[in-house]
């Protein structure tokens, strides 16, 4: 005889209190969006990829931003009295000043043989760095003899040659115009070799390819790839002359801005010392500002971040 066992009543309490299990899989959340956030979505994605990278758009007038922002700090420090006018007259002071510097002449005065010497010791050092940066980015025996001089010359700084520049040639314009030119030349040559030596070597073998003459050579391709590096050597050419001319003009000169505030340094007064501070400012401001509309006009065919 057999005896039948009960499955449910075989079940252990613990068994029986668990739920039975169901043959259907649980349904399976769905991971798209809802309607209508991913299209929002997307659109704030494309926004974001259309954004423009670069610095903007430019800004009217926003070379002038600065110098007039630091105006106003130095007008707002005089006003407070944080600024003391015995160490830096107020800006209102150095217009008076300059007022009656023009009344009796010596400002003008000052002015033109400044400007003389800046110009004539940068036309003499934009020429020599020009034709020594050709010579060496065209020639490997160039570069062998040029180029070391000219580093060690710009490891010197122009203050430190003035006595020896004095013994050789006094106290006179020569110097002046000498030292001018020892300090412009350097800045030319480094960035017009530079922008020699960058040309492209497939330019190069064009113009070999169609038998150009070493003339027509410089002309149309070494003249036109080098241009870029001589105007941004020339930026700082127009910035080392006005500081050479500070130098020169403040050690036994007898005219000039620097004369006017040596003269000034002597008597104390701190007015003309910063009227002759605020005309270099001006003057290299103007130099640069200067050179960089040629260099936009000059190099119109570049598209770049400036534009």
């Amino acid at each position: 005889m057999t005896t039948q066992v009960n499955p449910v009543a075989a079940r252990t309490p613990a068994q029986t209190a668990q739920p039975a299990p169901t043959a259907r899989p649980e349904r399976v959340e769905s991971s798209r969006p809802a309607r209508g956030t991913g299209t929002s979505a997307g659109r704030r994605s494309g926004t974001r990829r259309r954004r423009r990278l670069g610095p903007g758009r430019p800004i009217p007038f926003g070379a002038a931003l600065g110098p007039l922002l630091l105006l106003a700090l130095w007008s707002l420090g005089s006003l407070t009295g944080v600024l003391d006018e015995r160490t830096l007259s107020a800006p209102w002071t150095v217009v008076s000043t300059s007022g009656d510097l023009i009344a009796s002449g010596r400002l003008q005065e000052s002015l033109l043989i400044s400007t003389q010497r800046a110009g004539l010791g940068l036309a003499f050092g934009v020429l020599i760095g020009t034709v020594l940066a050709v010579i060496a980015g065209l020639s490997r025996w160039g570069e062998a003899v040029i180029d070391g001089p000219v580093q060690i010359k710009r490891a010197i700084p122009a203050l430190a040659l003035l006595p020896l520049l004095i013994l050789w040639l006094g106290i006179d314009e020569q110097m002046k115009i000498v030292t001018i030119t020892l300090g412009v030349f350097v800045p030319v040559y480094i960035h017009t070799h530079n922008g020699l030596r960058s040309i492209d070597q497939r330019y190069v073998e064009l113009a070999e390819a169609l038998r150009l003459s070493p003339g027509q050579f410089l002309r149309r391709v070494v003249l036109p790839g080098a241009l870029p590096g001589f105007l941004l050597g020339l930026r700082f050419a127009v910035v080392s002359a006005w500081l050479s001319l500070v130098v020169v003009e403040q050690i036994n000169s007898t005219s000039g801005i620097g004369y006017l505030m040596e003269l000034a340094r002597q008597y104390g007064q701190t007015d003309i010392i910063v009227v002759g501070l605020v005309l270099y400012g001006i003057l290299g401001l103007l130099s640069d500002g200067a050179v960089r509309l040629v260099q936009r006009r000059a190099l119109s065919w570049r598209r770049t971040l400036a534009d």
